[in-house]
């Protein structure tokens, strides 16, 4: 499964390097994370990776594959 995450700001190379599985891609005023995620453990597991690194989810959505 393809997911998109959109976080809150500009996101840098060094954070981002807490996400190997997911691909960065800089838009206005968010930075996209897009990549796969293998089941639900793994979902989760991003979402607390993201709250961990003071990041904030706006939006989260499952890509058609």
């Amino acid at each position: 499964m393809r997911y998109e995450f959109r976080v809150t700001g500009h996101v840098s190379a060094v954070l981002a390097e807490g996400f190997p599985e997911l691909d960065r891609v800089p838009a206005p005023r968010q930075t996209l994370f897009i990549g796969e995620v293998t089941d639900e453990a793994h979902l989760y597991g991003l979402l607390n990776r993201f709250r961990d690194l003071g990041l904030r989810v706006e939006e989260m959505r499952r890509l058609a594959d």
